[in-house]
């Protein structure tokens, strides 16, 4: 029996699609009108199509000449500098030969930049982080652009990678599209022992041979990091999304399994093209308002990363669907929280898996009627399609129903026994504009303060207070102009340790900024992507040291009280920002700062589909 849907779920659901319809109506007339019933390569110029065939061999010049055999664009974000991506290098040859078995072709569209955020935090470089995401998008709609492709297959794992991907991808909607993963690395150090040290270092109590040590131990072999970031919020996304093999998404790197899943994505594409027949399934019908609202509540039910309170925003406008905060908000309200997962928790992605993983969360929220079951997947409609995992039987790919219990309910539950009776992320509002705050790594007793701000232009400046033991008594962190027109909207992982050594010293400390904090969100409260952002007139530009700043996360309140009352009469003059224009590149992304939109309409340069 079908559970009845949660009246929260549908409500937000209804109010999506009757809020989009007229974009959400112009997007599937233009990807429909896109779709033929020959591949597209029929109809170039025989010039054309000779350019698109010269490199091929004579095998698949020959098929490639006609227009009964489906062509696969292989996109990848492959670089071997980022331990996830490093896995991607044999991708590509791996997918044509299991093309070449399935009678088709497969050729290596174009490859995406892919900037690791770990090794650019606290660096100049992060401030084009979140740009690169939009690069992405460019890019992969560059290499889908020569029109050879019945479908196509992405490769990507990381944070803003994905997203970018999947963005690029939607604007060619009328193809059918899978992602391809390639797994997180195996456990290495602990994640509380390397928060240990991290705050040990920042307190001076070890130096940086044992930071480095610790840093290595953690972060030590080809895979995605295995703390529950954006890069896995994205596994969870895609499979949640019905655009990724399920249970798949954190099987390690170089296993038979992998290997096995892998070359699976060939063969599942295919199946979907119209070659295929009636099982047509394009990219763009899938990623609908319900398939938004199912990540959604996926990302919720795990604890997943703020960035996809930007990422799902953008994505969702990209297939001409108009998702806000408050649908958010709404839908943790419902939704619990089922999963701990460092920073949430002590265990990681490979310690989640093994635990019943994604498909029992899935299967947990379709039955409590949390999610929605009637979407179109790659493998047909209904979600419950999903709900098994990929075992290798004699060599043999094979699936099977997911987990009927979670093997650890320090790391997993049921709906009927969650963390939390709410989801992860939740809204804050008031007049100092709205923001999000990740709960799920917050104590009930720290989600509120209210305490006098101390401003600080930047995570060097707090840093200088902290070492000169200038920070006592409690305090808000008030860290303006860091939004995504002022200088890219970087993630402002530098100030963690410090915040976090002074809430374990009994200070009761929170951060409020226009800027990100991502998936590795940790223990302290912290009200970001703020916006307005400070640049744009926000009322954050106005703070002064020492106004009182509440935080409540409980009720849902952001908002200052002016020690001189007069707020809105104060002038705003804006620092100089020149510095973080220039160098590392940032001089080339002037236009991204002036076209961002703000960080609720999802920090980004595209027009809104009409």
């Amino acid at each position: 029996m079908t559970t009845p849907l949660n009246p929260t779920v549908e409500a937000v659901t209804r109010r999506i699609a009757e809020r989009s319809r007229d974009s959400r109506t112009a997007y599937l007339e233009r990807i429909r009108s896109a779709a033929g019933d020959r591949p597209a390569r029929a109809g170039l110029g025989c010039s054309n199509l000779a350019h698109g065939v010269a490199a091929c061999g004579a095998g698949d010049k020959e098929a490639l000449q006609g227009d009964q055999v489906p062509n696969i664009g292989i996109v990848s974000a492959y670089n071997d500098m980022l331990s996830a991506h490093q896995p991607f290098a044999d991708y590509p040859q791996r997918l044509k030969a299991a093309a070449t078995r399935a009678g088709a072709v497969a050729q290596f569209a174009g490859g995406t930049p892919a900037m690791c955020d770990g090794v650019t935090q606290g660096q100049d470089g992060m401030d084009l982080s979140l740009f690169s995401r939009d690069v992405i998008a460019l890019s992969t709609a560059v290499a889908l652009s020569h029109d050879m492709f019945d479908a196509a297959l992405c490769l990507g794992v990381c944070d803003k990678i994905v997203p970018g991907l999947l963005i690029g991808a939607l604007s060619f909607g009328h193809l059918p599209i899978l992602f391809v993963p390639a797994g997180p690395m195996p456990s290495g150090l602990p994640n509380p022992e390397k928060a240990r040290v991290r705050e040990a270092f920042a307190a001076g109590q070890v130096g940086r041979a044992e930071l480095l040590e610790a840093e290595c131990a953690s972060y030590h072999a080809p895979g995605t990091c295995t703390f529950y970031g954006t890069a896995n919020s994205n596994q969870m996304m895609m499979e949640f999304l019905g655009l990724q093999l399920p249970g798949g998404s954190f099987v390690n790197p170089g296993t038979p399994l992998r290997d096995a899943l892998t070359e699976a994505a060939v063969e599942a594409v295919l199946g979907t093209t119209k070659l295929a027949g009636h099982a047509y399934r394009p990219i763009g019908e899938i990623v609908d308002e319900k398939a938004i609202v199912n990540g959604i509540a996926g990302l919720l039910a795990t604890g997943g990363s703020t960035n996809h309170t930007l990422h799902i925003v953008a994505i969702a406008q990209a297939a001409g669907i108009q998702v806000n905060w408050t649908d958010f908000a709404d839908l943790s309200s419902v939704v619990p929280l089922l999963a701990r997962v460092y920073p949430n928790g002590v265990a990681d992605v490979n310690h989640f898996h093994a635990a019943g993983g994604l498909g029992f969360v899935m299967r947990e929220l379709l039955e409590a009627g949390l999610i929605h079951e009637d979407v179109l997947t790659f493998r047909g409609r209904g979600l419950s399609k999903f709900l098994a995992e990929p075992v290798l039987e004699d060599g043999a790919l094979r699936w099977r129903d997911v987990a009927g219990e979670s093997m650890d309910e320090d790391i997993l539950r049921p709906v009927a026994r969650p963390f939390d009776a709410e989801g992860g992320t939740t809204l804050v509002q008031g007049n100092l504009g709205r923001a999000v705050v990740k709960v799920s790594a917050v104590k009930p007793e720290l989600r509120r303060i209210t305490a006098p701000a101390r401003v600080f232009h930047s995570q060097d400046a707090l840093k200088a207070a902290f070492q000169a033991g200038e920070l006592t008594g409690d305090f808000v962190a008030v860290v303006p102009y860091q939004g995504p027109r002022a200088n890219g909207m970087p993630e402002l992982h530098k100030l963690t340790p410090f915040l976090g050594i002074l809430q374990n010293q009994g200070q009761r400390v929170a951060l409020v900024t226009d800027g990100r904090m991502s998936g590795a969100s940790g223990k302290v409260l912290a009200a970001i992507h703020t916006t307005p952002e400070a640049l744009c007139e926000g009322n954050l530009a106005r703070i002064r040291d020492g106004d009182l700043v509440t935080i409540d996360a409980e009720a849902g309140v952001l908002r200052v009280e002016a020690l001189d009352g007069a707020l809105e009469d104060r002038p705003v003059e804006h620092p100089d920002l020149a510095s973080q224009h220039r160098g590392m590149g940032r001089d080339l992304f002037s236009a991204f700062r002036r076209q961002a939109s703000g960080a609720e309409a999802g920090a980004s340069i595209f027009e809104e589909v009409r």
